[in-house]
């Protein structure tokens, strides 16, 4: 087995290891250690993925397709900057985004004609995505908190030629039911996480702010986030929650929750699997044993080329109660 990384936090490294069966940790571990190329997904409302794959390799780039999601490409040859720099990027013909990142959309499936929350949006890689799988045609409303990352949200929407988009103004997204009950067909919550599947061993800022509580104080948020997401969702809808960390606290435990406070309310849906590098939700964590529907779930192992994920499918079947008052 390689040695671990020595400058990831030793807590963290030592809760992976009991996350991930043996194998898997080892395979992960290396991931760490890589510098992952540069991914794109072409934006169909302005191109092919024939058009932008022809022009970028007469250009001197060297792209691979990926036989699980068509027009998405690892970049191969050429750097980032160059790429940016094109006509093609220019133009909102293609989208840089990890591969990962390009699975909540996916799961998510929005239907074209139908009403879509993306609950925190920002900085638009899944909300444009969203708006090309619908083919401009439905509405969807992207929130997000911060009023920096809003600004880069419209931008990448105005390039991508979203037009089915009404982003809102910066707002807390745990409030957004409020002026939206029961208003969507499908809400994706790709929710703010502790981010742990985009840790770099050599590059501390991806990983200087963890601590050995930054999971549980994420979780806080992630749950009202979730109860937000659905009761923003029709009854019979669909919703996406996902993150880019391993933590079970921030995943399963975060869906355990909701369960439990909301039992009856929603239920987790299966997930299939185009690509290789996946693992099923844990059934327990700790002294908490989870609920089976939980094992429907579905982390995205770090390769080399795709981010840490985690991803779950649920429909809700009823209104939710409303909250007993605080006092």
């Amino acid at each position: 087995m390689k040695p671990a990384p020595k400058s990831l936090p030793e807590a963290f490294l030592q809760k992976l290891r009991r996350i991930l069966p043996a194998p898997q940790f080892d395979k992960v571990l290396r991931t760490f250690q890589e510098t992952k190329p540069t991914t794109f997904r072409v934006n169909s409302l302005k191109a092919t993925p024939g058009e932008v794959k022809e022009r970028l390799e007469s250009s001197g780039f060297k792209l691979e397709a990926l036989h699980w999601l068509k027009g998405a490409f690892i970049l191969r040859k050429g750097r980032l900057r160059d790429l940016e720099e094109s006509a093609l990027y220019q133009e909102g013909r293609l989208y840089v985004q990890n591969l990962s990142s390009m699975v909540p959309p996916l799961a998510l499936a929005p239907q074209e004609g139908e009403k879509v929350l993306d609950l925190t949006a920002a900085p638009g890689s899944k909300t444009t995505q969203l708006a090309a799988l619908m083919n401009n045609r439905g509405q969807i409303v992207a929130n997000d908190n911060n009023p920096i990352r809003v600004e880069k949200l419209k931008a990448n929407v105005e390039r991508q030629g979203c037009s089915i988009v009404e982003v809102l103004p910066a707002g807390d997204g745990g409030l957004v039911w409020k002026d939206y009950p029961e208003g969507f067909d499908r809400v994706l919550l790709d929710a703010p996480c502790s981010a742990e599947g985009r840790f770099q061993a050599g590059d501390s800022s991806t990983y200087g702010y963890w601590k050995e509580d930054t999971n549980r104080k994420m979780a806080k948020d992630q749950r009202r986030l979730l109860k937000s997401a659905l009761r923003s969702l029709k009854i019979g809808g669909t919703m996406v929650y996902s993150t880019c960390t391993f933590s079970p606290e921030e995943n399963e435990g975060v869906l355990q929750w909701a369960l439990e406070a909301y039992p009856g309310d929603f239920e987790i849906l299966p997930l299939a699997s185009g690509f290789p590098n996946w693992m099923p939700g844990l059934s327990q964590w700790e002294d908490k044993v989870f609920d089976p529907s939980l094992r429907r779930t579905l982390r995205v192992l770090p390769d080399g080329v795709m981010e840490g994920f985690f991803l779950a499918r649920l429909r809700k079947k009823r209104v939710l109660p409303p909250d007993p008052p605080s006092y």
